[in-house]
């Protein structure tokens, strides 16, 4: 059964609110920008016809699926050659397949239950995973010469690297979100002639196409990750991070400030940190479930179903998520991770992108200080740049220490309303310390002229102490931005010393309001 056929079943409003870019383009006219690729695509081809290898980027969401399932049908029909497809994931294999066949592009899945293939000249089309296909050509089953033209998905994964050396005569198109290699040592611009650039996240958002993502990044120290072999942060130094009690309690105040109530992807660096995230939610009353490669097929399907059906469902997840999954009503993404990938970057916040008729926006909670690293979501990339010079761009990017350094709490729009009374909220601490050293005073004045600011602030917007104190608690961050910058300042910023003064701040500004409040009450 089609996909179509199954989704007609569940009724015209169930398909109308579940519907993708992808799926909604079966069957009917590309959109324009998918158009324009496409044709850019046969132009380079049409001055190469072998021996040639060209990428095209195109951001997640924007239908990469659909656009090379017409270009596989174009060329077939124009050429008679045969087309090859490859994915690194068997998920994908599948999804590939049955989008092809929506296409009218009869194909054979080249799994690992194929030992031969006896039928290979009743296809024009092949889809097959990397380490299969390389078994099999290895084994001399798969006839290549007659492949003239090789799609590869996810392209920015090196692992299809090891069979070009079968496929020198065929042209190659890798496609990908991100064309920044997944190992620095093996980058792109040696594996691949030229690159063509899709539309942004930016245009496609304008257009409507994808929806907006408001990112909410709050201020975590990375000191103790360590950089494994990969290029990124090891899973045992993120476990030890964020499974501890701090952090923890900084992802479910998160996700009860921004995401509460609605459909939430947790994205984690480690199973063990998925585990304590689903016993945190769980005791604190959220319905949540967790899911990683060690769930069987049947258990991963039954949580899926779950997750798709239930609005306020919450998934912790450890990477079989980044991938081959779309759920458009996904309403909040939570990186409670930091990554120096940009590609996997954009494929988590990818995950919630989708848009629906009553779907526009949605939600990202940061809490790893990846906006800060690689910017918003949204912002403008030069993949030219990236592409012929990736070590630059890499090298480029902001340091754990830098990052945190410079982060600047923001007080949200919803917390801002709650102190409308006051015309100024915002405080420099480090200018407000370089100003007390200038005039010889002690440097814990800047601490102490930044409790009167928020004592000032908090008594404007209350009737009574007790307002007051419940507003002190929503200052949390900003209390621990002030803090930091100061600790900064002084050139002491170890975690107990930090975790103290934060203490000592919210006792002496307690202490204060409840000075001011009765000094008001005896006057009256």
């Amino acid at each position: 059964m089609t996909i179509f056929a199954r989704l007609r079943t569940l009724g015209k409003a169930m398909l109308e609110e579940s519907v993708d870019i992808e799926e909604k383009k079966i069957g009917k006219e590309l959109y324009d920008y998918q158009q324009e690729a496409i044709d850019e695509i046969f132009k380079r081809l049409s001055n190469h016809t072998e021996n040639y290898n060209l990428l095209f980027q195109l951001p997640t969401g924007g239908g990469k699926t659909v656009i090379f399932s017409e270009i596989a049908k174009r060329y077939i029909s124009e050429t008679g050659k045969k087309v090859l497809i490859l994915t690194h994931r068997i998920e994908l294999c599948a999804q590939t397949s049955n989008m092809l066949n929506e296409f009218g592009v009869e194909n054979k899945i080249i799994d690992s239950k194929v030992k031969t293939l006896p039928d290979q000249e009743d296809y024009k089309c092949f889809v097959a995973m990397v380490e299969t296909l390389n078994n099999r050509l290895q084994d001399e089953k798969l006839e290549v010469e007659k492949v003239g033209l090789v799609i590869i998905d996810e392209a920015h994964y090196n692992s299809f690297k090891k069979l070009f050396k079968f496929l020198e005569k065929s042209v190659i198109l890798g496609v990908t979100a991100t064309p920044l290699s997944s190992n620095i040592k093996l980058p792109l611009k040696e594996t691949y002639d030229e690159l063509i650039v899709g539309h942004s996240i930016a245009a496609l958002i304008e257009k409507g196409f994808l929806s907006k993502a408001t990112t909410h990044s709050y201020d975590v120290n990375l000191g103790s990750l360590k950089v494994g072999i990969d290029g990124d942060y090891t899973v045992s130094s993120s476990d030890r991070l964020y499974t501890n009690y701090l952090m923890q309690e900084k992802l479910v105040g998160a996700y009860e400030e921004q995401c509460k109530g609605k459909k939430t992807l947790i994205f984690n660096n480690g199973i063990n940190t998925s585990v304590h995230v689903h016993s945190l939610f769980t005791n604190a009353g959220y319905e949540i479930r967790h899911l990683d490669n060690t769930n069987s097929e049947q258990e991963r399907r039954d949580i899926l179903s779950w997750f798709k059906n239930k609005p306020d469902a919450i998934l912790t997840s450890v990477g079989i998520l980044t991938t081959g999954f779309d759920e458009p009503t996904v309403e909040s993404i939570i990186i409670n991770r930091a990554t120096k990938s940009l590609t996997l970057y954009h494929q988590m916040i990818g995950r919630g992108s989708r848009i629906l008729p009553n779907k526009s926006t949605f939600e990202v909670i940061d809490l790893g200080n990846n906006a800060a690293r690689f910017g918003l979501w949204d912002s403008y990339v030069n993949w030219h740049d990236i592409f012929r010079s990736p070590d630059f761009y890499l090298e480029s990017l902001w340091n754990d220490r830098d990052i945190e350094r410079n982060f600047t709490y923001r007080m949200p729009a919803e917390l801002r309303a709650k102190f409308s009374k006051s015309e100024n909220i915002d405080f420099n601490m480090k200018e407000e310390y370089a100003l007390f050293a200038k005039q010889g005073l002690r440097p814990m004045a800047a601490i102490d002229r930044a409790i009167e600011h928020h004592t000032r602030i908090c008594f404007e917007n209350s009737s009574d102490y007790f307002e007051a104190a419940e507003l002190v608690k929503l200052l949390e961050q900003d209390i621990e931005g002030r803090v930091k910058k100061y600790s900064y300042c002084i050139c002491s910023s170890t975690d107990n010393y930090v975790k103290w003064l934060q203490d000592e701040y919210k006792r002496k500004l307690s202490l204060s309001l409840s000075k001011k409040f009765s000094s008001v009450s005896v006057e009256d």
